[in-house]
């Protein structure tokens, strides 16, 4: 995978920890074995994390909820469903599992998070949900980026498109590599990246009713998908469209394949 103009996907420094050489399994051969013998942990606090279980075993992993701090133990990787972003990060501290989520990501554990899971593993939220005493929503950390939460618009304006996106070599035919499908619902976009994240797809509204009105620029494109290292993160909902290719992805970068 070559880096994009706008970053690449080095690993953040200091950040090898516990997991820099870990995997050890044979390299993948059939794509639907491709996760045999890793185990993923799919955080189930809220939100549509059963599709993303699914999704994990369909890749040949064993999946297990997460809801708990021992059960983040003996994992090869985590998923952190789409949901309500500040319910999670309210639910994490509430079950004490904020602190111990931070210290695995800083290790180096592999995270994948799409929609709202990629507003907890982001450095920075543009526009901040606030609690009854005015305190910010928290994240998890690991991804130098900034997110603005529902920036293509409300649950009405949610939408369907066709993204390219780099890293999926692995999936190419005698014509390429498909695009990938993908669904938008009350989806973040990404409005700055860090020098260590690697941009993999953007999307360009199809037309200004699929902006929110906080739009600067109505019809720009707009970073949805990004990588850093052991962090992979996506606007959309891959789980809920059949398209397998995105976890794949994860698994592979566990594996130290892409």
């Amino acid at each position: 995978m070559q880096p994009s103009p706008i970053g690449r996907h080095t690993a953040p420094a200091g950040r090898a920890g516990p997991y820099a050489g870990k995997m050890t399994n044979p390299p993948s051969a059939a794509p639907a074995r491709v996760g045999s013998g890793l185990k993923i942990g799919v955080l189930a606090l809220q939100g549509d994390f059963r599709e993303h279980l699914r999704a994990a075993e369909a890749t040949g992993a064993q999946a297990v909820t997460v809801r708990r701090p021992a059960e983040l133990d003996g994992l090869d990787g985590l998923i952190i469903p789409g949901g309500e972003s500040t319910t999670i990060d309210k639910l994490a501290r509430a079950f004490e599992l904020a602190d111990p989520l931070r210290k695995y990501i800083a290790e180096g554990l592999p995270v994948y998070g799409s929609c709202a899971g990629m507003i907890l593993l982001a450095s920075d939220i543009a526009d901040p949900a606030t609690d009854l005493s005015g305190a910010p929503q928290q994240t998890f950390g690991g991804l130098d980026i900034t997110v603005r939460r529902n920036a293509f618009g409300r649950q009405r304006e949610s939408f369907e498109t066709d993204l390219d996106f780099k890293g999926l070599d692995f999936s190419a035919t005698e014509s390429g590599v498909a695009p990938v499908h993908a669904v938008f619902i009350r989806g973040p976009w990404v409005e700055r990246v860090g020098p260590d994240v690697e941009v993999l797809a953007q999307v360009e509204p199809a037309d200004p009713d699929h902006a929110s009105h906080a739009v600067p620029l109505p019809g720009a494109a707009r970073i949805v998908a990004v990588r850093s290292g052991h962090l992979l993160a996506t606007s959309f909902h891959p789980e809920v469209t059949g398209e397998k290719r995105v976890h794949e992805l994860f698994i592979r970068m566990i594996r130290g394949e892409a």
